[in-house]
């Protein structure tokens, strides 16, 4: 047993010597599947009853804006855990168990139109929780996001060597992203909203879980992350007519003017979904360079084709699309680390 988990089990047995945790004897401590981040996760079992253990390493994860953000939320009637107890010190927090349904797996054609649209009003409720406390999306968080795809996937992963010229028209793409981003009306963005951060719960609305990278940032920035996600993918249609519900309810709200036409909501939509999955191609590549966490490259491809199709669609893209189909793809292909039939 390593030391972090031996301390936290003594953390978690003091709680339930002072009466804070209501556990009977013989309780257990089982692991649960971890995400992307140095935090792990554990599901304290006492008879017909369970709390999530995090264990979230001090000088590695910031866990005082975990508790704060969760305090704010669950004030605001979003559906996040209840924080039952944190030593901030030592990195531990206990917290109410969602249980172990996933929305990814929950996912069907039949499930995804209702899954969704609670998942969206869900949505609703962040976006209008009090964002002023909350980092800002402004220009260098979104270029330095943008970054990791070509320090990452481009130059660490696939060693590709770029001319001057292409090197501009990479830099080009960002910058249009960036403005695009930079347009919209700002709100509480979650930033990392989708399959595998909302859970299906005994209640009709969806948990949600890893929110502590909360920004104020653009509107479409969480709609992108949740229909256009990493780990499961849509036709248009069906995302289109879930984005156009969604800009009819914005503007019900008042969040965004009766100005911000279907065209223009869904530009704004695609482009943050793109800028979002160049920083994800990037953040999958490091993890598995540099953390040696691999199952994330299996999904790159998905990703990357989101990226395709975006800018196949704008004409401002043609010539990113053209780098991405006669240099990016092909070293992709080439790849080891990429077998064909992913392609």
């Amino acid at each position: 047993m390593g030391q972090r988990l031996s301390t936290l089990l003594g953390w978690i047995e003091a709680l339930a010597a002072s009466g804070a945790l209501d556990i009977e004897e013989g309780w257990d401590l089982l692991p649960v599947s971890g995400d992307a981040s140095f935090r792990r996760y554990f599901r304290v079992k006492s008879g017909n009853r369970s709390w999530i253990a995090v264990d979230a390493p001090p000088e590695k994860e910031n866990s005082d804006v975990f508790v704060q953000i969760a305090k704010d939320w669950k004030a605001q009637k979003v559906n996040v855990p209840s924080v039952i107890s944190a030593d901030l010190v030592q990195g531990f927090m206990l917290l109410s168990d969602f249980g172990d349904r996933l929305y990814l797996p929950e996912l069907t054609e039949d499930s995804a139109d209702n899954l969704y649209r609670l998942a969206l009003t869900e949505l609703f409720l962040i976006q209008k929780c009090n964002a002023d406390a909350l980092p800002v999306y402004d220009s260098a968080l979104l270029q330095r996001e943008m970054s990791l795809f070509s320090e990452w996937f481009l130059g660490s992963l696939l060693k590709i060597d770029f001319n001057p010229q292409e090197l501009e028209c990479i830099n080009a793409a960002f910058s249009l992203l960036e403005q695009s981003a930079l347009a919209q009306p700002v709100v509480c963005v979650h930033r990392d909203y989708h399959s595998r951060n909302l859970m299906i719960t005994s209640e009709k609305t969806p948990g949600v879980i890893d929110f502590q990278d909360a920004v104020k940032g653009p509107v479409t920035y969480d709609l992108a992350s949740l229909l256009r996600d990493c780990y499961i993918s849509w036709p248009d249609a069906d995302v289109y007519a879930w984005v156009e519900s969604f800009r009819i309810a914005l503007i019900e709200q008042g969040v965004i003017s009766l100005e911000v036409t279907s065209d223009c909501f869904k530009r704004w939509f695609d482009l943050m979904g793109m800028q979002r999955h160049l920083k994800a191609i990037g953040i999958f590549a490091r993890l598995s360079i540099r953390d040696d966490k691999h199952a994330y490259l299996q999904d790159i491809p998905r990703t990357l084709t989101y990226v395709q199709n975006v800018a196949a669609k704008y004409p401002e893209l043609s010539h990113f699309r053209q780098l991405l189909e006669e240099r990016i793809v092909p070293a992709m292909s080439e790849s080891h680390y990429f077998p064909d039939e992913t392609l």
